[in-house]
């Protein structure tokens, strides 16, 4: 618009008559902002809302896993001694533990040398093998006597380096053995003699099968030193001998290759620390339950005041909470009261809801907990109220097993049946092992292992059956292609003398076979049996309804009571075979319903994303209103214009008029 002096002619005040004019036109704006107003408010309480309700999902972290409350706790009376800790396999005991002496690996020291970085040999590629086993015999000034015997671990990788032109010297040699990473360390220290360098090896294990033999194929120069048999030549001295821990168990002698003992007390590891008696108590972790629970009351509590004050009423104020009466925080509220007063099913006639333990509703909708009534339950109930919590199952065979569930999974107590166990893949040779078998060097299998193939490589030498066995074992278990996906095999010498390599899988997936890699044939070791029998998978059904198989492991089918669960029957026979109970416990239920409400997906974000379209509406009612009213503001100050002009002509003729009239009065 120009520039307008309205008002000059008439006299009137334009400005401010429009100005009133167009307060009275812009009342619908100060309603939309009242309503922006409120919309961000919701948005605001949503907020707060969203918080609490992330902070109570937090406290169900520590009740919703199953081995919070399977999980015992173990406690030392001399920790200097020994320690333990307890899984859900252990047994509430007491346990008098009496440590005699530490498992501790061998370490030998080779005879000095004038330097460490001189080459020692011609550099002819040399290769080093060391085997692990258990040495018989006690050793004279680091030396072993003849008659002494080696037993090579069968368990334990073959490790190998290769010594050539440019690594043959004691510091080459060393870093070799390290990169090489199969279990034996290597250093070189220096005494201060003439000869003063020494390259010591340290087996990175305990226990008396961490012995070392090694043996070269190369360079005689490089054999001289490096060459330890215990049963023979021995160009190494032992400076610590590989020995168990032995220990005594409530007046059990226990013997262990590791200073953690995994074997002696099922489900409990004993972690040695020094020569003494301490006694190691084993029960319920009813402390830490009590603290989880007392912990989920207080957040639920804590969300519960939230809730009220975000939808409280004063009526001396008469004001109301920003979320008064909004239909999606009252929906939130209810079905969490709802679920925490709903029995949790599939706990076979156990414990199944929180009055039980001494949790209760108040007035307010808080929760209280009666701390006398739940340090009661735990105590005479503590295995039912885990499953009260989270989703756990229990069978009544103890060789079948709850190993996982969805949250499909609905609660419920399921019959077990079993038509068909698992079994291993199996590969038996059809020939008898004669007294000496003799691999020639450079020997590799071709073997395919639970449907991997690799290349497996066997030491040159001449074995017994058992040896081969043991040989064979090793070398493919000791293969990273089958290591890293978690297959391994046994292998034995059957009554009819011959091999036999069975897969340590279960299932359809589980199977061995061979072929002819390069040195010796396979017929040396199968004969011409070169595939196995593959295993089965396990059959059953859970309540009459069908399952799926997979390895030892049952599984219910989707759109069944029993989806994503998951039964591990870990052997016995055909048939009925008990009850599975399965409860989903509140914790659980409750993580599940509150993932609903926090989602990407969830209520309160499509709540939210309502009330921000509302308000970006409001953005465009406003720029539309405000577009109408700068028209409305221009149409006044042109109709005032040319009322200004009519007022100022009537006033100009007005004056005229008055001056004519004068004119003719003064004449006369």
């Amino acid at each position: 618009m120009g520039i307008q002096s309205t008002g000059i002619g008439s006299g009137l005040d334009v400005n401010s008559l429009i100005a009133k004019l167009m307060q009275v036109e812009s009342q619908p704006l100060t309603t939309l902002a009242k309503k922006e107003a409120s919309f961000q408010a919701k948005l605001s309480g949503y907020g707060l809302l969203q918080g609490a309700l992330s902070g109570f999902q937090t406290s169900l972290s520590s009740l919703s896993s199953p081995t919070v409350f399977q999980t015992l706790a173990a406690s030392s009376s001399d920790a200097t001694i020994a320690t333990a800790t307890a899984t859900s396999a252990a047994t509430a005991g007491l346990y008098n533990v009496t440590v005699n002496s530490l498992a501790q690996g061998q370490s030998l020291s080779s005879a000095g040398r004038a330097s460490s970085t001189a080459a020692i040999g011609g550099g002819a590629a040399t290769t080093v093998t060391f085997t692990f086993g258990t040495i018989t015999g006690t050793p004279t000034g680091g030396t072993y006597p003849a008659g002494t015997t080696f037993a090579q671990d069968t368990t334990r990788t073959i490790g190998t380096v290769t010594i050539d032109s440019t690594n043959n010297s004691l510091q080459g040699i060393r870093d070799a053995i390290n990169k090489g990473n199969f279990g034996v360390t290597a250093s070189i220290v220096g005494d201060g003699s003439a000869n003063p360098y020494h390259l010591v090896l340290n087996s990175t294990t305990t226990g008396a099968s961490s012995s070392l033999k090694i043996t070269t194929s190369g360079d005689a120069t490089i054999g001289s030193l490096l060459n330890y048999d215990p049963t023979g030549v021995q160009n190494f001295t032992e400076v610590v001998t590989a020995q168990n821990a032995s220990l005594k168990v409530n007046g059990i002698n226990i013997t262990s290759a590791s200073n953690n003992v995994a074997t002696a007390i099922q489900g409990l590891t004993i972690s040695l620390a020094k020569v003494g008696t301490t006694a190691i108590t084993v029960a319920n972790n009813t402390t830490a339950v009590q603290t989880n629970i007392t912990s989920f009351v207080k957040a639920f509590n804590d969300l519960n005041s939230t809730i009220a004050n975000l939808t409280s009423f004063d009526p001396a104020t008469k004001k109301g909470g920003i979320l008064l009466g909004d239909a999606t925080t009252q929906s939130i509220q209810n079905q969490l009261r709802r679920t925490l007063a709903t029995a949790v099913n599939g706990l076979g006639g156990g414990i199944t809801s929180l009055a039980q333990i001494g949790i209760t509703f108040q007035k307010d909708g808080s929760l209280a907990v009666d701390s006398t009534k739940l340090s009661a339950a735990l105590t005479a109930n503590y295995s039912d109220i885990g499953g009260l919590f989270a989703s756990i199952g229990k069978a009544t065979d103890s060789l079948v097993s709850v190993t996982g569930s969805t949250s499909a999974t609905k609660g419920g107590t399921y019959a077990l049946n079993v038509t068909q166990l698992a079994t291993q893949g199996l590969l038996t040779g059809n020939v008898v092992l004669p007294g000496s078998t003799t691999i020639a060097a450079n020997t590799t299998l071709s073997v395919t292992l639970d449907g991997i193939n690799a290349s497996v490589a066997i030491a040159a030498g001449s074995y017994t059956p058992t040896q081969l066995a043991a040989i064979v074992q090793s070398s493919i278990n000791g293969t990273a292609a089958f290591t890293a996906v978690g297959s391994a095999i046994s292998a034995s010498v059957n009554g009819a003398g011959q091999l036999a390599l069975q897969s340590n899988k279960y299932g359809t997936v589980s199977n061995v076979s061979l072929a002819n890699g390069t040195g010796t044939t396979v017929a040396s070791f199968t004969g011409t049996a070169l595939n196995g029998t593959a295993g089965v998978d396990i059959a059953g059904t859970l309540n009459g309804l069908a399952t799926t198989g997979s390895g030892q492991t049952l599984s219910g089918i989707v759109g069944t009571a029993t989806e994503g669960l998951k039964i591990l029957v870990s052997g016995g026979s055909l048939g009925a075979r008990g009850t599975v109970n399965f409860s989903v416990g509140y914790a659980a239920t409750l993580t599940t319903t509150l993932s609903g409400f926090l989602g990407s997906a969830g209520t309160i974000a499509s709540t939210t994303d309502g009330v921000n379209r509302s308000i970006k509406d409001i953005g465009k009612q406003r720029d539309n209103l405000n577009l109408r009213l700068y028209n409305v503001e221009a149409r006044y100050r042109a109709q005032f214009t040319s009322l200004d002009r009519v007022i100022s002509g009537l006033n100009n003729t007005s004056t005229f008029l008055t001056q004519q009239l004068a004119a003719l009065t003064g004449s006369k």
